[in-house]
């Protein structure tokens, strides 16, 4: 997947420099997307997730920013470019689509208008008749009701999901080779979340593009994504394929985020599992593994010693990318979580499986149902 990447991040490294110090916001993340890919980055607020992807955007640039690192598009570093080479990327071979589209668009402009702006400020020569008539089209394409109309709305006049899909039909505008989907979900009700993550999918197929999908949901990142990046105080803890790290995750973070989430086969009136404790400060960060005052698992070197983000000591040849930065040993990992499981198996009753076939096993895994999160038992 690295070697076809059109976006690699490497070593990237945030930081905003404020009176009571440096908020190392992002400290040393690399990861990297292919077309027709999606790369899931999930972790709790104040992870990184965000700050990383608008840096890739130039979005963070200001006198008080510290950014390192080298962010490639093509084998371009849009890091060393200058501003006027960003705003010819920005909106055409790399897009956005923000957390908050009610906040996003502006509110004294149609929507339609808006839309078309992107188009002309790509385009040189596109008339406005033209830009409107492609404003049209794009919000038609993705799944806008009644779009011509709608393409005279503002903001406020849609409901969440109509402006989700026109922050959608804004960045696909020049048709991007990379999408950063931020949040895209996030105060949809069910319904609508199903809405969009299925048009995401459509879209990124159609057009071959990559896409960065950034959320809290794990449900979200089991619906969609192809890798994982789990985030926590700036750095990546786990990174591996979709399908391995919710059948065998490796970190006590990622532990305790699979934990925490609702299950759809709990039983009546059980509690969710919360990881103890708050993240760190990222302006002085714990010594030694920054997930080790949370950690259940800690032990006295893991205050000391700064574990490093590498692949599983069993993959060896076969190197699956599924990467992690624990202390603990492979065999511990893989016994804790063995517990974990089974001890949840034991608090509900599985349907049996109808599936004979030789190469079926049993794994936990998560699931998007109508957009929300939740654990089923599946087979592979």
């Amino acid at each position: 997947m690295s070697d076809a990447a059109i976006l690699r991040v490497e070593d990237l490294r945030v930081g905003f420099a404020t009176p009571e110090g440096l908020v190392q916001a992002v400290d040393g993340v690399s990861w990297a997307v292919a077309p027709g890919r999606t790369l899931g980055i999930v972790g709790e607020s104040g992870s990184g997730k965000t700050v990383a992807a608008m840096t890739a955007m130039g979005l963070t640039r200001g006198r008080r920013t510290r950014v390192s690192g080298r962010v490639l598009l093509d084998g371009e570093d849009l890091l060393s470019a200058p501003p006027e080479r960003l705003r010819a990327l920005r909106g055409d071979a790399l897009a956005m689509v923000f957390q908050d589209p009610l906040s996003a668009l502006h509110p004294l402009l149609r929507v339609g208008d808006q839309i078309a702006e992107a188009v002309r400020a790509h385009r040189a020569g596109v008339s406005r008749a033209a830009a409107r008539a492609r404003a049209v089209e794009l919000l038609e394409h993705v799944a806008m009701p009644d779009a011509a109309r709608r393409v005279d709305a503002y903001p406020h006049e849609l409901s969440g999901g109509m402006r989700q899909r026109a922050m959608i039909a804004m960045a696909l505008a020049n048709e991007p080779r990379v999408l950063i989907a931020d949040e895209p979900t996030t105060a949809l009700d069910v319904t609508v979340q199903k809405q969009i993550l299925e048009l995401l999918r459509r879209l990124r197929d159609e057009l071959g593009m990559a896409m960065v999908l950034i959320t809290h949901d794990l449900g979200v990142v089991a619906e969609t994504a192809d890798e994982v990046a789990v985030m926590y105080a700036g750095r990546i803890v786990e990174q591996a394929p979709a399908a391995e790290l919710f059948a065998a995750p490796q970190h006590p973070y990622t532990w305790g985020l699979l934990r925490s989430m609702p299950r759809l086969d709990a039983e009546a009136g059980a509690e969710l599992v919360p990881i103890p404790g708050r993240p760190p400060s990222l302006i002085h960060p714990p010594s030694g593994c920054r997930f080790h005052p949370r950690c259940a698992y800690v032990r006295e070197r893991h205050r000391e010693v700064d574990p490093p983000l590498a692949p599983l000591a069993g993959a060896g040849a076969a190197d699956t990318g599924h990467r992690v930065a624990c202390l603990l040993s492979e065999t511990e990992r893989r016994a804790i979580w063995a517990r974990l499981a089974q001890g949840a198996a034991r608090r509900r009753s599985w349907p049996a499986s109808s599936s004979s076939s030789s190469a079926s096993r049993s794994r936990a895994a998560c699931c998007c149902a109508g957009g929300s999160a939740r654990w089923r038992r599946s087979t592979a």
